[in-house]
């Protein structure tokens, strides 16, 4: 009797040992929140998906082809941002 006890004891230490393991793996996966300054009406900008739509867009309007945004220069970015200023959502 005293080993059923122990193995009962045993299976429940290791099935609440697992179960916050259980619960983190199931849990969504955190996405990269990527954050850009905005060093001309200095604020931050969270990047995403809408804003990537958005860039995309005034490249489009400038008739540019794309770039990705960290790899522009300064004079570009910056104009990027007044123009996004007076684009909101």
């Amino acid at each position: 009797m005293y080993h059923a006890h122990r193995y009962i004891g045993t299976l429940f230490l290791a099935a609440a040992l697992a179960t916050p393991v259980a619960i983190v793996a199931a849990a969504e996966p955190q996405s990269v929140q990527i954050r850009v300054y905005d060093r001309n009406h200095k604020d931050y900008h969270n990047w995403d998906d809408s804003e990537d739509r958005a860039y995309r867009g005034y490249l489009t309007e400038q008739h540019q082809t794309y770039r990705v945004y960290a790899k522009q220069n300064h004079k570009t970015q910056d104009n990027y941002w007044n123009w996004r200023h007076s684009h909101p959502d």
